[in-house]
């Protein structure tokens, strides 16, 4: 079994990644992705071409791994003093990003060059830590408050089956619906 070295953080390998990314998102905003290349990714990122399809494999691989990087969270939900405002504030806030045209690209992107569910899995999990974030918060202020998973279930899966699925308008009292209709 061939041995792979552990990624340092930062360095070389961070800084490809970086300039590959910044060089997608920027040809995406310009052209679309319609008419997006490999060679024209790395020629963007300073890069070999050989560089990203080492590193990606394809272009919906790589396509994938920035939409991923896209959804991550930039930082921990904001804590509004009570779990219900907490929720509130940010399943419409989930949801207006999901549901914009570039959430559901980036969604689209996201699950088109994930083979193995990894991605899926990396997506729900950024979900799943917000929400844990919040519920924690609830815990320490002797709040009840739902499990995880039930959180999950009753409040992320409905809004992602819709912007997935049923692209209907969506809005912030659909969203309130979902977290009122969790919490007692």
């Amino acid at each position: 079994m061939p041995v792979t070295p552990a990624t340092r953080p930062g360095g070389r390998s961070a800084r490809v990644q970086r300039s590959v990314h910044d060089a997608v998102r920027e040809l995406v905003d310009e052209r679309g992705r319609e008419g997006l290349t490999v060679p024209m990714v790395a020629a963007r990122a300073s890069v070999t071409p050989s560089t990203v399809y080492r590193r990606w494999g394809d272009l919906h691989e790589l396509l994938a791994d920035v939409a991923v990087e896209r959804l991550r969270p930039e930082a921990p939900p904001k804590d509004h003093g009570a779990l219900r405002d907490d929720l509130h504030a940010w399943a419409e806030q989930f949801l207006d990003e999901m549901a914009s045209p570039a959430g559901r690209a980036y969604i689209r992107d996201a699950l088109s060059g994930d083979p193995d569910g990894r991605n899926a899995g990396q997506c729900s999990a950024y979900a799943a830590q917000q929400l844990k974030v919040m519920l924690e918060r609830a815990a320490e202020r002797d709040e009840p408050a739902p499990g995880l998973e039930e959180a999950m279930d009753r409040v992320v899966a409905p809004m992602m089956y819709r912007v997935l699925f049923r692209p209907s308008p969506l809005t912030a009292e659909y969203a309130r619906s979902l977290v009122d209709s969790l919490l007692p």
